[in-house]
């Protein structure tokens, strides 16, 4: 099927994953970067105001916190909804509400781009940011979103990449903060650029098994969208850090034929935005969500949806989805039922309550908030995990290195155990985010034993320390498509 070719149940797992674990992770960093992506948002946006028209009712695809949602509904007056695959980080994001003070919200709901959960034409304004590169099939979002569109109606996407021409593609490189001091020297003379791969940090998604497509350039992006929609604007961005992209992309200008900046966007790659006119028109006033199934369709059988008077959405195929923290999950059932499992005992998420009657030796007390939440290993741990699924296990290490405990000059060094039997073993030389899998043999129920080395301190504590680890977990080996260790 050409959905499961855009994007695999492995990597729709790996999101609600992500989502729930870095939306509001580090709250103080997310506010501030959420903040400044609005500016850039709301500023493209007041640019095409013309263009786009009427808003109501919108959409934002991979909304995250949907905090791009809430620039829309408070200062454009807006009606509509966020969709994130996760549930958790769109209720995060009524934090967001509460900090900004922001007196409207969307209407938030968990659900998948390659089965919107809207009728046909039910929506006016559709966008998305940063969300089209994580399918490997980018027309199968563009055949949904054109299906959920008005006549007229208009499709924005941004901050999409575009593929450089000019690099080595050598290997995957993560973030500024988490570079080595060579990579940072070279990143910030404007050289690093012409030796790696794909999108600085794409790493980072890569490890919780996000496949990332970076493989439109400027061309394939505008071919692509002549194909489903019959106007468009464009805006590129293309980013030149240091002298050695300063210097191209002033050249690649000057060559250019009307002094614009496509020809540097070929060479040293960039973003794109792009907002999409659906044919048909005058655009369509669709009605403003005031009855919210007036808008959404059942995701199993595409039937109409009710609300009860619990304010639980039902159909007549008997799918079903309440209210839970201000989200409506309308996932696919099958989907729901593997994406969302709950507490279950081949899961340890330390951000789920209950998780401690799973572990066993060697942990520290819970820290961190929302879906960031871990604890803290010497240099061992233990943990109990029991099959729930059969067919071969893999085992899913989800952690995090700080920056001191390389201050010895040392690479981390992590081992994993199953039932006595070493399964794993890694070296880690950056610190940051870390996602680790390791297969298992075949057993009914599993005493997990992590391993870490060097262990340090951080002064005035005087206790000794490895890694933090926020996930331990079970995932069938069959369904999963990724390998990762780093």
């Amino acid at each position: 099927m050409k959905n499961q070719e855009a994007q695999s149940l492995a990597v729709k797992r790996a999101e609600v994953e992500f989502h729930n674990f870095a939306s509001l992770g580090e709250p103080e960093r997310a506010l501030a970067v959420y903040a400044a992506e609005n500016v850039r948002r709301g500023a493209l946006i007041r640019k095409y105001r013309d263009f786009i028209g009427e808003f109501s009712p919108f959409l934002e695809i991979g909304a995250n916190a949907g905090h791009t949602s809430y620039l829309l509904a408070n200062e454009f007056g807006a009606d509509g909804f966020a969709l994130d695959i996760s549930a958790d980080s769109l209720r995060y994001g009524t934090a967001l509400q509460r900090i900004w003070n922001f007196p409207r919200a969307p209407i938030r709901v968990a659900g998948d781009a390659l089965h919107l959960p809207f009728r046909d034409n039910s929506l006016r304004f559709v966008m998305t940011y940063q969300t089209l590169s994580q399918f490997m099939d980018i027309e199968s979002v563009f055949l949904e979103v054109k299906r959920v569109l008005a006549p007229g109606g208009v499709f924005v996407l941004a901050e999409e990449p575009l593929r450089r021409a000019l690099t080595l593609s050598l290997y995957r490189c993560p973030y500024y903060d988490t570079m080595k001091p060579w990579e940072r020297k070279l990143h910030d003379w404007g050289l690093l650029g012409y030796l790696v791969r794909d999108v600085i940090g794409a790493e980072q998604e890569e490890s919780f098994g996000i496949r990332q497509n970076h493989s439109m350039n400027a061309r394939q992006w505008h071919d692509l969208i002549r194909k489903h929609f019959a106007d468009q604007r464009y805006d590129i961005f293309v980013r030149a850090t240091g002298w050695g992209e300063r210097s191209m992309k002033r050249l690649a200008v000057m060559l250019d034929p009307y002094r614009s900046e496509w020809r540097a966007a070929r060479l040293l790659g960039g973003t794109l935005a792009a907002f999409c006119r659906k044919a048909g028109g005058p655009a369509q006033q669709a009605a403003a969500p005031g009855r919210l199934e007036d808008c959404l369709q059942c995701p199993d059988c595409a039937g109409a949806l009710q609300r009860d008077e619990a304010g639980t959405l039902r159909c007549d195929c008997g799918f079903e989805a309440a209210e839970e923290g201000g989200v409506y999950n309308l996932i696919r059932s099958e989907e729901r039922k593997e994406l969302y499992p709950g507490r279950r005992d081949d899961i340890i998420d330390f951000s789920l309550p209950g998780h401690e009657t799973q572990l066993l030796e060697g942990w520290e007390e819970l820290e961190g908030v929302y879906g960031n939440k871990y604890r803290w290993i010497n240099e061992h741990a233990a943990a109990r995990l029991v099959r729930v699924t059969a067919g071969p296990q893999r085992l899913r290490i989800r952690g995090h290195a700080q920056e001191g405990i390389f201050a010895q000059g040392q690479p981390v060094r992590l081992e994993a155990a199953a039932n006595g039997r070493r399964v794993g073993r890694w070296t880690l030389e950056r610190h940051g985010l870390f996602v680790l899998e390791a297969d298992v043999p075949d057993a009914e129920e599993y005493r997990i034993d992590l391993y870490a080395s060097p262990s340090w301190t951080a002064p005035p504590d005087t206790r000794r320390f490895t890694v933090t680890i926020s996930m331990i977990r079970l995932i069938d080996r069959q369904q999963n498509d990724s390998l990762i260790c780093h």
